[in-house]
């Protein structure tokens, strides 16, 4: 099992910036990529960043060059850096982790986190 706990969402400003983290604990182990997800109420839950085992990225073509994800060496903090913020970024920002085939190539999602932008 693996266990995600997102924070730093919020109100911001269109322009501005926020840094979400996402904590995991539990089987860090069996961690092979990361992502953050975002969902808006009545639409499909859509992929904003991800991260592999690898560090390779990838970027969903609205927030390139805007958004950088990150995480730490041993995959318990996964971060995701939000500059020149657009009002259509308002969604809540779901962390998630797939485990390496071997583990049975589970999903895990944190609870989300709401992010705001708005004058």
């Amino acid at each position: 099992q693996v266990r995600l706990v997102e924070s730093g969402g919020g109100l911001v400003q269109p322009g501005g910036s926020l840094r979400l983290s996402c904590a995991a604990s539990g089987s860090i182990f069996s961690i092979n990529d990361m992502g953050w997800y975002r969902q808006v109420p009545g639409k499909e839950r859509e992929l904003v960043a991800s991260i592999a085992s690898d560090v390779s990225t990838k970027y969903a073509d609205s927030v390139k060059g805007r958004f950088t994800i990150s995480r730490d060496n041993i995959k318990t903090m996964l971060f995701l850096q939000m500059n020149s913020l657009k009002p259509e970024d308002t969604a809540v920002y779901y962390c998630n982790s797939n485990t390496y085939p071997t583990y049975g190539s589970k999903r895990y999602w944190g609870q989300g986190t709401q992010v705001t932008v708005s004058s």
